[in-house]
């Protein structure tokens, strides 16, 4: 089940806190007034949520993941997990998503640069 969101509003999941985050924040508010941050460190992202996501995205788990984080390096790489492992790693260390997720409509965009929002 696709995550939803009304036509004009913007919702993205991110760290508030972020200068990825607040740059595209703040693009997407010159896109819609309605935009609602998801700050997926007080709402965790569940397993459902971020299958939704990635479903969206077109992507899988280890495709939105910053290998260059500290605890990528040192806790993930060069292992493998299943589908299910990856999931629980992403819901459990949202903060080693590449990029903010944002959602309009039906559409999903990992917001890498903050002009991907244009994309929804």
């Amino acid at each position: 089940m696709p995550v939803k969101t009304h036509q004009e509003e913007i919702m993205i999941y991110c760290d508030p806190a972020s200068s990825v985050s607040k740059k595209v924040l703040a693009f997407a508010a010159t896109v819609s007034k309605h935009v609602r941050p998801v700050d997926y460190f007080k709402i965790p992202l569940t397993p459902t949520l971020m299958k939704a996501l990635l479903k969206q995205l077109d992507l899988r788990p280890k495709d939105i993941m910053n290998r260059a984080h500290p605890f990528y390096q040192s806790n993930i790489a060069g292992r493998d997990f299943n589908s299910e492992g990856w999931l629980n790693i992403l819901t459990r260390n949202p903060q080693i998503l590449k990029a903010p997720i944002a959602v309009r409509g039906q559409k999903a965009v990992l917001c890498d640069n903050p002009t991907n929002v244009l994309q929804l």
